[in-house]
């Protein structure tokens, strides 16, 4: 978790699906219109096509907002932020544990509203990075789940969060793979991540990964990075991870709590890296392997 007073070192962190077929179509030959010889349509086996229309995200943002939350963590090293999202009209929020661990008062901001609220942490687990937070509210708007294991590479994905403290930013991508390994903050293993190539910054965690119906499919957790050479958490570089949604519907239906959550760093406000730096490059490449770190805190 990065306090609020290091803002400046982070900078400011769908689908509409139309058939396809067979069929006859125009050709233009030399300027003149001819058309092919009339052809029996097979019949279509194969999924629908993606479009990628800028309206599918906003519909996407629009139906998604009012759920998304601003998620403030006080804790000793300062102020660290990140971002959530109602899964209960009755309020309660999923967000990483990452984000509110170590926190003695943690504040929400709903939707688009600049108002915060006083949240309860209900659960938090460290070995699954997932905690469940509680407003005193009644009537929201929630997210529903979608299926993380119906998803395929290539099936465009949306993320709204707080990146660098900058709050209700959508940003875009595609599934790039599935089923990777990741590392909760204790160490222990998370399996079926989603990887993403949207945009996810410091502030980005515990934020919705959403499909092209506006359906969470997982929880925006973690990011690779090459490092940062001047001390600071490193941004965006086009490897994202998100814990899956089938994982995220198991823990909201059975909430748990790690016996001590993950430590920070002496006099830092920044989460401990969990890796060290030395994650295990599960191809067996020899070769620089990036580390992954937490994207939270503005």
């Amino acid at each position: 978790m990065t306090p609020s007073s290091k803002l400046a070192a982070f900078g400011a962190c769908a689908l509409i699906a139309g058939a396809g077929g067979a069929g006859a179509a125009a050709v233009v030959v030399d300027g003149h219109s001819a058309s092919p010889p009339a052809a029996a349509a097979a019949p279509s086996t194969s999924r629908p096509v993606v479009d990628t229309s800028p309206s599918t995200a906003k519909n996407v943002y629009n139906s998604s907002k009012d759920a998304v939350a601003y998620i403030s963590a006080q804790t000793a090293q300062g102020t660290a932020t990140g971002s959530g999202f109602v899964v209960s009209s009755d309020g309660k929020i999923i967000t990483n544990e990452h984000v509110v661990d170590g926190a003695t008062q943690v504040t929400v901001k709903l939707g688009t509203s600049t108002q915060s609220q006083p949240a309860t942490v209900l659960a938090a687990d460290a070995s699954k990075d997932l905690a469940v937070l509680k407003v005193n509210a009644t009537n929201l708007h929630a997210l529903s789940f979608g299926a993380s294991s119906s998803l395929q590479i290539g099936d465009n994905v949306y993320a709204i969060g707080n990146p660098y403290g900058l709050d209700h930013t959508l940003t875009s991508g595609i599934v790039s793979a599935l089923n990777r390994d990741i590392q909760a903050p204790d160490g222990t293993p998370i399996t079926g991540a989603v990887q993403t190539d949207a945009a996810l910054n410091p502030g980005n965690s515990g934020g919705p990964l959403l499909d092209a119906s506006g359906k969470v499919v997982g929880v925006n957790s973690q990011i690779a990075t090459s490092g940062s050479g001047s001390g600071g958490q490193s941004g965006n570089v086009g490897i994202g991870f998100a814990i899956p949604s089938k994982t995220v519907q198991a823990f909201v239906a059975n909430p748990t709590s790690s016996a001590s959550t993950q430590a920070t760093q002496a006099g830092q406000g920044r989460q401990v890296d969990p890796y060290g730096g030395q994650q295990v490059d599960p191809y067996g490449q020899q070769q620089q392997v990036p580390q992954f770190v937490l994207p939270n805190g503005a």
